[in-house]
This record gives C-alpha cells, sequence and structure tokens, in this order.
C-alpha cells in the first residue's frame, strides 16, 4: 500500500496508485498468515506497539504511507474490509455489497451507524468521503485508486451506489478496502481541502475500532476502543493501545527485547530480527509478505531524459539496461537482508497470480546473476561514453535501518567495471515524499507495500500515465493492457494479460525491482493476538496479554 498519487488528472486515465512501503519482509502474497497466540483469554489491560514508521497525515485524502495507514485501519471504517487471517473482503459497516449491474455497485448500510462524536454516519458520509478524494487529489493522497470511479449516488441514508467507468471491475470490492476508502465525517472533514490531523483528533470523527484520545504526530498515540463500533470485525480484545513512535530502530529493538513495550512493528533490521529470534522473553511473528523493493527511473531527468540537455530515448534506455545487467540481488538478499528478503525479477511478486520473472532472462547472465561485459556492451552500442554519472537517492528512515547498505550494496554494483560512477545521497522522509515527485531525483529507491491482494497493485500504480511514481513514464499499449487486465472476467486471460505487461515493462524499464519480503513483529512473550496476513493490515484490536 501506500505512498503517493500525483493529482495530475490521473482519474481521467487508465489507473494509477500508490500503495506505500515497508520494509522487513520477504515472501509472496496470499491467504494464511502469522498469529502469536498461545491461547488463554488475556485482558482488559492496555499495551504499547513501537514503530520506526512515520505518520503523513490522518486525512486519508492526504496520505498513501504505511505509517499514516497503520493509524486508519484502526479508527476509520470501511465499507468492505477483510476478517483476521485472509485476504478477502467482506461487508464491514456495510449490511451488503454487490454488482447490480456492470458498472454499478450497490452497497447498503447498516442502520444505526455513528461516529464517536455522536454525528450519524450514512450514505451522505460515504458519497463525501469518495467525492473529497477525488476532489483533493492531493499528490500524496491514494485517489489514483479510483481510477475506475464515475459518480457516487445516496439515494436515500444508507444506500451507496457506485457508477464504474468500465464494468465488471474485477478489483473493486478490494479498493473498497484500501487506503482510498475510509469513511471520514462530512460534518468534520473539508471536502476540498486536506484536514489537518489536530481538527480530525479534536472533532473525534472515527468510527473503527478504536478512537484516539491524544495524539502527537510521529511520538505517542493513545487509542482506546471504540464502544459503538458496529462493524464485522470483533471488539478490541485489549483496554487500548499506545502508540509509541521511534527514530531509530536500535531504542526499538531495546525495549521490545526489556519489556518497555509489548510489540514492534516496522522496521527493525534483520539482523536485530535474527537476534530476537533467540530471545525467550519474545516471539517472532511472520505471516505472507506483498512488499516489494525497487529503483525508479525518472524518464525525464535521468541521464539523457526527455528534459535533460543530452536527451535521448535510445540512450537513456541503454542505461537503465546497462542498470539492469549489473544489479546481483542474490548479494542483497544475502549479505543485507539475511535472505529475509529474496531477489525480484519482475513487476508482481511470487505467490501472485499472473507473476513472472520477465527480467531474468533479459539481463545480467541470463539466469539472474550480473553480467559486466554485457552491460559494457549496451552502453558501447548505444554510443555512450562512460563512466555515466548516476544520482541516486534513498531514505534512511522509513524503510528500516538497512537501507543504508543496500544501497551501499547497489552503489557498488553499478560502480562495477567502471561503467558508472554513483552519487549516493539520503533525505528524511517528509521531505523525500515530496522531492521525489517534484523531478528532484533523477533516480530513486521506493518500497511498495500493497493496498489489496492482486497483481492489478503493482501494474495500475506505476505503469499507467500518470502513475505515482510521477516519473513520465508513459506507454499507451501498457496503459490498455492494465485497463483490459482490469475488468477480463475469464481468469486466464486476465492471468496471461498479466504476464504481457510485465514483458512489456520489463523491456521499458519504468523501474529496477530489486527484492520482495515479508511481514515481521517481535512480541512479548505475553502477547497474544499478532496476526499478520494477506490483507497486509495490522490491526490493534486482536492484541492482548
Amino acid at each position: 500500500m501506500s505512498l503517493h498519487h500525483t493529482g495530475r488528472g490521473r482519474l481521467g486515465l487508465a489507473l494509477g496508485a500508490f500503495g506505500a512501503s515497508a520494509l522487513l519482509l520477504a515472501g509472496c502474497a496470499g491467504g494464511g498468515g502469522g498469529t502469536a497466540s498461545d491461547g488463554g483469554g488475556g485482558s482488559d489491560e492496555p499495551l504499547i506497539v513501537g514503530t520506526t514508521d512515520k505518520i503523513t497525515s490522518l486525512d486519508p485524502a492526504g496520505s498513501y504511507d504505511n505509517g499514516s495507514f497503520a493509524v486508519m485501519n484502526q479508527v476509520y471504517p470501511f465499507l468492505l474490509n477483510s476478517q483476521y487471517g485472509t485476504a478477502d473482503v467482506t461487508p464491514d459497516i456495510a449490511e451488503s455489497a454487490d454488482f447490480t449491474s456492470p458498472t454499478e455497485y450497490t452497497v447498503t448500510l447498516k442502520e444505526g451507524l455513528t461516529f464517536a462524536n455522536g454525528h450519524a454516519l450514512t450514505s451522505s458520509d460515504v458519497k463525501f468521503s469518495f467525492d473529497r478524494q477525488v476532489a483533493i487529489a492531493d499528490e500524496n493522497g491514494p485517489s489514483s485508486l479510483l481510477y475506475n470511479l464515475d459518480s457516487v449516488a445516496a439515494p436515500d441514508d444508507t444506500t451507496v451506489v457506485f457508477t464504474l467507468k468500465n464494468g465488471n471491475d474485477q478489483v473493486w470490492p478490494q479498493i473498497l478496502s484500501s487506503p482510498a476508502a475510509p469513511i471520514v465525517d462530512e460534518e468534520v472533514f473539508s471536502a476540498d481541502a486536506v484536514t489537518p490531523d489536530d481538527d480530525i483528533v479534536s472533532g473525534k470523527a472515527f468510527a473503527g475500532q478504536y478512537e484516539i484520545d491524544s495524539y502527537k504526530v510521529n511520538e505517542l498515540i493513545s487509542y482506546t476502543p471504540f464502544a459503538d463500533y458496529k462493524g464485522s470485525l470483533p471488539a478490541a480484545a485489549n483496554g487500548g493501545v499506545t502508540a509509541k513512535y521511534y527514530a531509530d530502530s536500535s531504542n526499538l529493538k531495546l525495549d521490545i527485547q526489556s519489556g518497555a513495550i509489548d510489540v514492534a512493528f516496522r522496521s527493525l533490521s534483520a539482523t536485530d530480527v535474527a537476534d530476537l529470534s533467540g530471545d525467550d522473553a519474545v516471539k517472532v511473528v511472520d505471516g505472507p509478505g506483498g512488499e516489494i523493493r525497487y529503483i525508479v527511473f525518472n524518464f525525464d531527468t535521468m541521464p539523457f531524459g526527455a528534459t535533460t540537455p543530452e536527451a535521448d530515448a535510445a540512450k537513456s534506455l541503454a542505461v537503465r539496461q546497462a542498470a539492469a545487467d549489473l544489479i546481483d540481488r542474490e548479494a542483497i538478499a544475502k549479505d543485507v537482508y539475511k535472505d529475509t528478503f529474496s531477489p525480484l525479477y519482475s513487476y508482481v511478486p511470487q505467490g501472485l497470480t499472473g507473476a513472472n520473472e520477465a527480467l531474468k532472462g533479459l539481463y545480467g547472465d541470463g539466469q539472474g546473476g550480473p553480467d559486466t561485459d554485457k552491460a559494457k556492451a549496451t552502453l558501447e552500442a548505444a554510443g555512450i561514453t562512460t563512466p555515466v554519472v548516476l544520482n541516486l537517492q534513498y531514505n534512511g528512515d522509513h524503510y528500516g535501518p538497512s537501507s543504508g547498505d543496500e544501497y551501499a550494496a547497489v552503489k557498488g554494483q553499478l560502480e562495477e567495471g567502471g561503467l558508472f560512477t554513483v552519487n549516493l545521497a539520503q533525505t528524511e522522509w517528509v521531505q523525500y515524499s515530496k522531492d521525489r515527485t517534484s523531478d528532484v531525483y533523477p533516480l530513486y529507491q521506493l518500497g511498495w507495500f500493497p493496498d489489496y491482494s492482486d497483481a492489478d497493485n503493482y501494474l495500475a500504480p506505476f505503469f499507467t500515465k500518470d502513475n505515482f511514481l510521477a516519473n513520465h513514464y508513459d506507454n499507451a499499449e501498457v496503459q490498455d493492457l492494465i485497463a483490459e487486465q482490469a475488468t477480463e472476467t475469464d481468469a486466464a486471460a486476465r492471468e496471461a494479460t498479466i504476464g504481457e505487461i510485465q514483458d512489456k515493462v520489463a523491456a521499458d524499464l519504468s523501474t529496477l525491482p530489486l527484492l520482495q519480503g515479508k511481514q515481521v513483529a517481535i512480541v512479548g512473550a505475553s502477547v497474544n493476538g499478532a496476526t499478520l496476513d494477506g490483507s497486509f493490515k495490522f490491526r490493534y484490536a486482536p492484541l492482548s496479554k
């Protein structure tokens, strides 16, 4: 899930989105998941959860990142949601939700829904929530997920009708559980601007499993169970949760190890996880992960990019191809991440329907390894004088403590044979998330944590014209295929189209996939209920001790 939307009219185009990023993990998305449970009933005792994630905004229209969505999952209601242990979505505050025609999706709300401030939650709030996402289209928001939404109607207090541009949308139910879909209070939120966090908290505009009692951004949040939550998820198994935000993962590790906190979720280094796995004071819980890590090429500002003085599309492609020839994913996965990540050779992670390994045969030695001679030949054939200077940006506080080691390894690999000179720099996350969409970085690091468990969520956000990457990649054929797969009802045909998209993007190299990961949480020995599943949502309500 989570990162951003560029707000450049992408809603009128084929598709787009982003879901965020994470760090700690490897594996494939899919059913099942890890749960910390030793039996026993738990108590009303509050718990403390620690994280290094950062919050961009509590307004669903103003953020598209893991740290912000982690809060939203606790406090906002959704029309559809996934029960613990599954990625499948079913009605949450909805009584029912079905296609009533190929282009109309009708939702009936449960009766008597309210927000924590006492305001009634009706179909008007639902319409408002989606209309404002589209109207605000914030560059750091998830409105691009609503690419197929034409209009929303609220014919009565409990009925909502979504009219879609393309019929038979195979992912629309999942999108209703995504970062674009929290239901907000129209009496508290602005219709045309991102609402400040303090206004949301003071307005008590919550109707999920929890409400927020106190809030200090990226320091402490105090949650208490919302007594009038009427969604389908179970009531909280605890008396409340305090979320504590850490600037550095070493302190997070020390606090979970000493018992100062009950849960550590995102992001500990692979070395720390391995160390803690031998500590009887804690339990390591893992589950399927759809996280991917990759390098983005800005097609305007990278070497020979469209807006550079030496603009040349063929040379720009050759630079991307040579970079792909030099990357050794196996080495990064083993040496940096202790095999908690695995190599990723395409755009859809292994384990999801339609995933292939399109880059493996095209680049490097054809078996997944690097090939310096091939990279050199590619640059020579394009008439490029070496070394080529690459300005590569990464972030050291959002994707976990191993990002520095990861990108030091990437730099070393790209400089093999003297073909590239890499200027490596890092920026803290809040600034990074603004700069990357403003053509500041010719090449930059991103991670992606999916919004929903479907290959579409690794294609639509990245490879439509006005994608969340804002990297100026524009391939009309790829865009048409993305739109085609999203509405293809024949499973085999859809799978084939998903494979074709990966093949075409692999030839263009809009991004350079590196790794895929899994979800990991560390919990105290007496803590139960930590559930990591294919929904990729970490909920506080099941936790108890």
